[in-house]
């Protein structure tokens, strides 16, 4: 029998492609009880994931479920390149850094190029792939297993490798960006490798455009607490940009 982390995960999936589900279908389909379907669904209602139905379950707008990377690419592009640009701003000769997987991120490593003696950890092959030619760069990327979704690296391998590497600075993509809880991303074994991205970095910038505020995943990565800076576009709500400058967290908005 699946476990309850992989029965919701495919509960989501399967809402996220269909928009609404039923408790008979998702018994059938995941082959357990309609009480245990029931029960799945109120805990992922109670954790806002899901809006519950009269029978089984709607899909809830305000999170975030796993989307292929080619699509996310698609997506507030000229937002993206805009952070991306503040974001290698930042990045200095000499350094050693790790770089999330996702869309922002991968505009980021574009503008790495002409950075000199830079050392660059990455768990995506979008990623590695576009800097693996640099001469002037050393790219180290973590072994695992590959997410199709993605395109990144996950698993006890990757976390193995991350453990043995500190860095100066993590660029940390995100799916959903709630302030008041923190970073998150659809994945179990995503959200393990970018929290040992954290715990080895010195410092944490979140890159992110604007939709992800006030929208959350399953799977928390970190609390907002652990972030120093956040890069940003200008939509982001007011009143998010206040709460993560009033406790010590600087937001850059491009």
């Amino acid at each position: 029998m699946a476990s309850a982390i992989e029965r919701h995960a495919s509960i989501l999936k399967n809402l996220n492609d269909s928009g609404r589900a039923s408790v008979i279908e998702l018994s059938r389909s995941l082959e357990v009880s309609e009480v245990t379907i029931r029960n799945d669904l109120n805990e992922l209602s109670q954790k806002g994931l899901v809006q519950r139905t009269h029978g089984g379950a709607v899909k809830n707008d305000l999170f975030v479920y796993d989307v292929p990377l080619y699509e996310k690419t698609k997506q507030h592009r000229s937002e993206k390149q805009r952070i991306a640009a503040a974001a290698a701003a930042l990045v200095n000769d000499g350094e050693i850094i790790t770089i999330d997987s996702g869309s922002t991120t991968w505009e980021l490593a574009k503008l790495l190029k002409s950075k000199r003696r830079l050392t660059v950890i990455t768990n995506s092959i979008p990623i590695a792939s576009e800097l693996s030619t640099v001469p002037n760069l050393q790219v180290i990327v973590t072994g695992g297993s590959v997410r199709r979704e993605s395109l990144s690296i996950v698993g006890p391998h990757s976390e193995v490798l991350l453990r043995e590497h500190f860095a100066n600075k993590v660029f940390l993509g995100v799916d959903g960006f709630d302030v008041h809880s923190g970073l998150t991303t659809p994945n179990l074994d995503e959200a393990h490798v970018n929290r040992l991205m954290v715990d080895m970095s010195r410092e944490v910038i979140a890159v992110t455009d604007s939709s992800k505020f006030g929208r959350r995943s399953m799977c928390l990565i970190v609390p907002t607490k652990r972030i120093h800076k956040v890069i940003t576009d200008s939509g982001i709500p007011k009143e998010d940009a206040d709460y993560l400058q009033s406790i010590g967290i600087e937001v850059i908005i491009v």
